[in-house]
């Protein structure tokens, strides 16, 4: 068939279907372009994200050539500046710029309170006095703000990175030399908004080993998370980096080569090469299994949209299997009936496709002005991307809703293409034949299996995906042998009308594949999304109680990411005698890196229990018994991403490199890993090691976290205020203190944990509604194509009421089959996602729950709703008189 007469065909037959049926063409296409949409929107935000991420990264890094770096740690390494004269030197070197980079904490104080304090004051010799003055006249909030903080030079930086240019000030009366003062402080717009500054006012930058008083002169313009640029040697002086900085950006002279230039440079231990964008790379494959779980999970519902327009469709054809039948007599060939019929569900998927396009760029761009595209991940804190439209993937994504479409048109078609012509004049519809091949669902099922057992495929569990569909659609393909042996174990009724829909049903069970098709998937991953969530709720619960055994926690509050701020090391002494509090356990939280292509992994020092189960939640077979720890290594307890990740197994022995400001000059920590233990706070790994250990391997004695026992009947509130007191006395800010019961910390990660997964009963709620409007289009197609055979048994004496009795005890008889496929499927599919998906995704394991209200209450409202929705459909299917359905017949 030519395209010019397909047209016509399309114009003549298929538009006056759309126009008689509107409602059900409007719902074909709106689910098309719900799946397009939302796949789309994932799809752009996280890619709007990763650009502007990427930019932010450009504005803090430049483009040098490469840049020398720390090795080991995530952020803030330093070494021996000395190296810097040798790389400026270098024959092959053009331009060499030293950078101190620090993680600080930012707090806002009053003009006159930085006027009194020194600009140099180190952390253990603050003046009480002049820190309570402070912090008695800090803002309301007295958050912490952590923000990057760069110390370069600042004559030779801007010609690397122009955007770092510290801008003075216009009234600035030291005019262009302001920017060498050791004291003068320059922020981005978003540090800026976050402190709420204005040039002149004064704000205190505090690290572990120091804290200091800067006063606002300018601006920069890099964007981004919020950033902060000081001259480099007032960043050494203020904040203890003499004779150290964190990193020198190269550019190199024409022809010249990396490898060459590195060859000679001879770099001492310490110290590493990396790639300008080794940050933004790292993003991208630290999120990429977050991105790809969003846009799969968008998928749903492209994938149930196919099921609704295969119902829509199937409908359509069997209320004109007469115009088909008479096309046919006419020359239209049983190929070309196909064509017709798959170039309607083409049409529909195309409208449905540009729909979701435009819907998807909208709901983009919504959330990432909502959102700031972070979409609960995590990932992209700090950065407010603009809508960066990708036609490629608007056309990738518009091109697979065709494809769903078509998808599901295509049963539909081959019932148009086999349909007798004689018949079908007749009105007596297509004859439904066995499968061609039984052997079809059993064998879709063993594979999806199969694929499920497989390994990560780029540390992504895409074979675990297309099991998944596999065991779908295979599951899909059993509900005839499923109805068999459901029908089976029935008796044979002695109500005449049951008997009749029973052998009805039994006779003509593949029709039950297609009727119920919806309601198998739709189920099917609602149960597997319920029972995935509720394993993954029970957890984290236990997981919590695990780790939250004292009866109070303390720490600064902050706000941004990076590492928590530490406290005052006299306030830790003093915190245990504070009345009311019995034991104070203490905590450390250092990142290292481990791999410059992974995330940091976070080291904690902490106190450990003779029996490390209590201590940690450990993962199942997780403590195995080992001898005693080898001389020159100390005990840790790896998570299961490190035992991912970087193959740490029990018994195996690691290096972790150390901060460079390590106070015993150690540059690596040798350990044998004890055991594996579960964390649902950090995806990408977290070792824990005994705060004895780490104190006498660095030499560091910071402190993060306090845990405090109280004594029974101890007041809390009056704990809380003797803490703050306590901690104002010794020089900290007793305001900024953040305090934290187990309960409240329990109930605001469990909150958030719902708050993430409520779109997953959404998703559930709309699939469910897909899976009963295709029971009731698909048992509205069998009753208008068996409409003659209505009328017959009304002609012989059935009423109306009697004939619905029969179909609706047919549908409830595929329904009830159909649960139950959906129920096992969903909990096949269930243990794919719990333990396949999430370890393969996100390096976690987690037992399985199986919530039995819950699933019991979700398989009855569909059961029921099915039924019900069979009932109503055949009602209004089977309208036309019975006199008038036997005047047809002849």
């Amino acid at each position: 068939m030519t395209l010019r007469p397909l047209l016509a065909l399309l114009r003549q037959f298929s538009w006056a279907e759309w126009r008689h049926q509107p409602g059900r063409t409007l719902v074909a296409v709106l689910a098309v372009a719900l799946g397009v949409a939302l796949a789309l929107s994932v799809q752009l935000i996280n890619a709007s994200a990763l650009q502007e991420f990427g930019a932010a990264v450009r504005s803090v890094d430049g483009q040098p050539d490469l840049q020398l770096r720390a090795s080991g740690s995530a952020f803030g390494g330093r070494f021996d500046e000395a190296l810097f004269a040798r790389v400026a030197q270098h024959p092959q070197v053009a331009l060499a710029s030293a950078v101190i980079e620090l993680e600080v904490q930012a707090l806002r104080v009053n003009r006159a309170d930085a006027i009194a304090e020194p600009a140099t004051t180190s952390a253990a010799s603050a003046s009480s006095t002049t820190r309570a003055t402070a912090s008695s006249r800090a803002p309301a909030t007295n958050a912490v703000i952590s923000l990057r903080l760069l110390g370069l030079d600042a004559l030779v930086a801007p010609q690397l990175n122009p955007e770092l240019a510290p801008v003075p000030d216009q009234a600035d009366a030291d005019g262009g030399l302001v920017v060498l003062q050791p004291d003068a402080l320059f922020l981005n717009d978003a540090a800026r908004q976050q402190l709420g500054l204005a040039v002149g006012d004064t704000v205190q930058l505090r690290t572990p080993e120091a804290h200091a008083t800067f006063t606002l002169r300018g601006r920069i313009a890099a964007v981004g998370p919020p950033l902060a640029v000081i001259d480099i040697a007032g960043a050494q002086q203020a904040l203890a980096r003499l004779g150290s900085i964190s990193r020198i950006d190269v550019r190199l002279q024409p022809g010249a080569t990396r490898e060459a230039v590195l060859a000679t440079l001879a770099l001492p231990p310490g110290v590493r090469a990396a790639a300008p964008d080794e940050s933004a790379q790292r993003l991208g494959n630290v999120s990429r299994a977050y991105r790809v779980n969003l846009t799969v999970l968008a998928l749903v519902a492209l994938f149930t949209g196919g099921f609704l327009v295969f119902s829509i469709l199937s409908l359509s054809v069997a209320r004109r299997l007469p115009q088909l039948a008479l096309l046919g007599v006419l020359g239209l060939s049983a190929r070309q009936r196909l064509v017709l019929v798959m170039a309607e569900s083409a049409a529909l998927g195309l409208v449905g496709s540009a729909l979701g396009v435009a819907l998807g760029t909208g709901l983009a761009a919504l959330a990432l002005r909502l959102l700031a595209g972070d979409l609960g991940g995590g990932y992209f804190a700090g950065i407010s991307p603009q809508l960066q439209f990708d036609a490629l993937a608007a056309l990738a994504f518009g091109l697979l809703g065709v494809a769903a479409a078509m998808a599901g048109g295509w049963l539909p078609a081959r019932q148009a293409q086999q349909l007798p012509p004689a018949q079908g004049l007749k009105g007596l519809g297509a004859s439904s034949s066995a499968a061609a091949w039984p052997w079809t669902g059993p064998a879709l099922l063993v594979a999806g299996v199969a694929l499920s057992l497989l390994p990560p495929i780029g540390e992504l569990p895409i074979a675990a995906y297309v099991g998944v569909a596999a065991l779908l659609l295979g599951g899909i393909a059993c509900v005839p042998a499923s109805v068999a042996l459901l029908l089976r174990a029935v008796k044979p009724p002695r109500s005449p009308l049951a008997l009749l829909a029973v052998q009805r049903a039994r006779h003509q069970r593949h029709a039950a594949s297609t009727t119920v098709a919806g309601v198998v998937a739709s189920l099917a991953l609602s149960v597997a999304l319920t029972v995935m969530v509720s394993s993954f709720r029970d957890a984290v619960t236990q997981w919590l109680d695990t780790l939250l055994p004292a009866d109070l926690y303390l720490r600064i509050h902050t706000e941004g990411g990076g590492e928590p701020p530490t406290l005052p090391p006299a306030l830790v002494a003093a915190a245990a005698q504070v009345p009311g509090v019995q034991r104070v356990n203490t905590q450390r939280v250092v990142m290292l890196q481990l791999d410059p292509a992974r995330p940091a992994v976070a080291l904690i020092a902490r106190p450990m229990d003779d029996d490390p189960a209590r201590s940690l939640p450990m993962a199942e077979g997780g403590l195995p018994t080992l001898g005693p720890v080898p001389a020159g290594a100390v005990p840790a307890w790896v998570s299961e991403a490190v035992q991912t990740l970087y193959g740490a197994q029990p018994g195996q022995l690691l290096k972790l490199p150390l901060p460079a400001d390590s106070r015993t000059g150690r540059t690596t920590l040798t350990v044998q890993v004890r055991g594996i233990w579960r964390d649902y706070a950090r995806q990408h790994g977290a070792i824990v090691v005994t705060a004895s250990d780490w104190q006498a391997a660095t030499g560091d004695a910071q402190v993060n976290d306090l845990a405090l026992w109280l004594h029974s009947g101890s007041n809390t509130g009056t704990v809380q205020a003797a803490l703050r007191t306590a901690a104002t006395r010794v020089g900290g800010d007793g305001a900024a203190l953040q305090f934290a019961s187990p309960g409240e910390i329990r109930l605001m990660s469990l909150r958030i944990f719902d708050r993430s997964f409520a779109v997953t009963y959404w998703l559930q709620a709309v699939a469910i509604g897909i899976g009963q409007f295709g029971i009731a289009a698909s048992f509205s197609a069998q009753v208008l194509a068996r409409r003659k055979e209505f009328g017959l048994l009304t002609h012989l004496g059935l009423s109306r009421r009697q004939v619905l009795t029969v179909v609706t005890a047919e549908g409830a008889v595929w329904t009830a089959a159909g649960t139950l496929v959906g129920l096992l499927l969903g909990l096949a599919v269930a243990v794919v996602l719990v333990k396949v998906v999430n370890p393969q995704s996100f390096h976690w394991t987690m037992p399985i729950t199986l919530p039995v209200g819950r699933l019991a209450a979700l398989c009855g409202a569909v059961l029921l709703a099915g039924t019900v929705t069979t009932a109503i459909a055949a009602r209004r299917a089977t309208g036309a008189s019975s006199v008038q359905a036997v005047k047809e017949e002849h």
